[in-house]
């Protein structure tokens, strides 16, 4: 039993010629490809992440629920070098943020590391930076944060390893950055530890988030800062 490749010996004769015309042919050949790059071009694309789509307990109770489309708010921080660090320094940047201690023993060193990798991957990239909070502001100093930033192999125009005023940091994780799975005031004796590498965009929208202890979601990372700069803007 033969093949049948067609319906009907009317759509081609035995000298190849053509049931359609050519033009009619390359405009749905022609279509099929713009669908099939729109089709494409649509899985790639990252999310962008509002209040509404994260777990609730790790929103602020003051924003959860709420329907607006987030952005990061304002920040005001201070660097290893002892320069204040603003929403300015990251404009139209692609960023990943953290929260770290000095003094961790755990988590940090391995998110730190992390940090790092990110870094050299994309050194030479303008477009891409890094942010880290210290969740234990009073302990890192400007002057403990340099020595953290050496230790780490931090280029300061490019990763910003920062201090401030603590209520200010723990409002920016549980309101901004959903980093923080506990509830809280910022005050002496509140405590965030998170491993949360958050990546952000360059209209300051959250794109992703990811464990920073975790190398298959590095590698994710990395591949989504990619997607990111490739986004028209």
């Amino acid at each position: 039993m033969k093949l049948q490749f067609y319906k009907s010996t009317s759509e081609m004769n035995l000298f190849g010629k053509l049931k359609y015309p050519l033009p009619t042919i390359l405009f749905f050949t022609l279509s099929a490809s713009i669908l099939l790059y729109v089709l494409l071009s649509s899985s790639t694309k990252l999310p962008i992440y509002n209040a509404t789509d994260f777990n609730a307990e790790l929103v602020d109770t003051s924003v959860q629920g709420s329907l607006e489309k987030h952005t990061i708010a304002n920040f005001h921080l201070i660097n290893q070098n002892n320069e204040i660090v603003t929403q300015e320094n990251y404009r139209n940047k692609i960023y990943v943020a953290d929260f770290f201690f000095t003094r961790c023993p755990t988590i940090c060193p391995v998110m730190a590391n992390n940090m790092k990798k990110l870094q050299d991957e994309f050194l030479n990239e303008d477009d891409v930076m890094l942010l880290s909070m210290s969740v234990t502001p009073a302990l890192d100093s400007v002057s403990v944060l340099k020595k953290y930033s050496e230790r780490h192999g931090a280029i300061d125009t490019k990763w910003h390893i920062t201090t401030g005023d603590k209520k200010h940091i723990y409002n920016l994780a549980r309101k901004s950055f959903f980093a923080a799975v506990d509830q809280g005031d910022g005050g002496f004796q509140d405590f965030i530890h998170t491993p949360n590498f958050i990546l952000i965009d360059k209209k300051k929208r959250i794109r992703g988030v990811y464990d920073g202890t975790n190398t298959n979601h590095l590698t994710q990372l990395t591949t989504d800062i990619k997607t990111l700069q490739g986004e028209t803007p």
